[in-house]
Parts: C-alpha cells; structure tokens; sequence
C-alpha cells in the first residue's frame, strides 16, 4: 500500500515537471545571432555569462517590425542626434509610402560578443567574421552610433535620401548599416568603406 502510494507521488511529480518545461519561454533557452545577409537578428546561440541575451541587451527578434519610434532599447539608447535623425528621415519616408523598421540598433556587449562568436561559427574564422561584425570595443552599435535598418525597400529610400538627413551607408557589403554624418545634407556622405575591417575605427 505505501509502494503504491510512493509510486503515485513520483508519477504525479514527474508530470509537473514535464509541464513546466513545456511552458518556459522561449527567451529562457536561447540568446541571438546576427544573419549578415540581411541585418536582421534571429533566434539562435547560447547564454552569455550565465545569462540571456534580450530585449534589454538590445535584441530584436527577427519576426519582430520595430518602428523607429519605439522605446525598445535597441532604439531608445540610440545616440540622440542619431535617433533624432533617423525619425526625421522614417516621417519623410511615410510621406513617399516607405516605413523603416530597426532591425538591430544599440546593443549591449555582451550581445555584441555573443553576435562575433556567432559570426566566428557561421564563416570560419576570425578575420571573415571581421568583415561582418566588429568587437564589443569597436562596435558603433554598442557606442550607440550605428543602426541596422530594413526593408530593402527602406534601405532604398535611404540610399537615395539618407544624406538630406544626414544618414548614411558605411559599408558598400551592408546596404542595412547607417550612421550618422552631421556634414552630409552639405557635403552628401562620405565614400563608403568596402567593409569594417577597411573602417579604421573597428582596427586595434
């Protein structure tokens, strides 16, 4: 009689347990990766620290349509003249039917590392990781300065517009990547750099 009480117990505990797995979250278990090809995060990757890696490091998940104006972190800790910038441009861009979304603005360095060891593992090595995703120490995303933008749409828009607001494409391999340029609605913006690893600032 007490073995089959003693058995009921261990069923009945096991069952919960298997439950509760069931409806942990998602964010619980995974951190984030960047796909280069498009600027976009996605779910992937492991903990950092013993931690996760989420909204508050700046993540946006690729399934996400985050709107300039949002108070995300990935947009919020933007540099102000940056943002200020940015939705200057995303009003104008409304105008001519062209909304821009972020799809990866400020991060974290914990998020920054976690993306350069992703990109390690997606290309092979360091130096063609480089060409995509720069350092935690060099990264104008986690200073702040840089914002990954879509669609392609918008990113045409801004290819064609960019410069009035002083924005602009540093990379000639990232359509999505822009920083600010304050001289630009004079000057148009800057000739672009093939890729980071030509960008003195991402250099040791």
């Amino acid at each position: 009689m007490v073995g089959a009480a003693f058995l009921a117990v261990v069923i009945v505990t096991a069952i919960a347990l298997i439950a509760q797995q069931a409806s942990a979250p998602a964010s619980a278990v995974v951190g984030a990766e960047t796909d280069a090809g498009t600027g976009s995060t996605a779910d992937g990757g492991s903990p950092v620290d013993d931690g996760v890696i989420d909204e508050d490091d700046g993540r946006i998940d690729e399934s996400d349509r985050v709107s300039v104006f949002s108070g995300t972190p990935a947009v919020a800790n933007l540099d102000a003249e940056l943002l200020a910038a940015l939705r200057a441009a995303a009003t104008a861009a409304e105008r001519d039917g062209v909304r821009l979304q972020v799809n990866s603005g400020w991060r974290s360095a914990a998020y920054q590392e976690q993306l350069l060891a992703d990109a390690v593992e997606k290309y092979g090595s360091a130096e063609e990781a480089a060409r995509w995703v720069a350092t935690p120490e060099h990264s104008e995303h986690v200073s702040g300065d840089a914002v990954d933008l879509g669609p392609v749409a918008g990113q045409d828009w801004l290819s064609r517009h960019g410069a009035e607001f002083g924005l602009c494409q540093i990379y000639a391999n990232e359509p999505w990547h822009f920083e600010l340029r304050a001289m630009a609605p004079a000057n148009g913006c800057p000739e672009m750099y093939e890729d980071p690893t030509a960008d003195p600032r991402t250099q040791p």
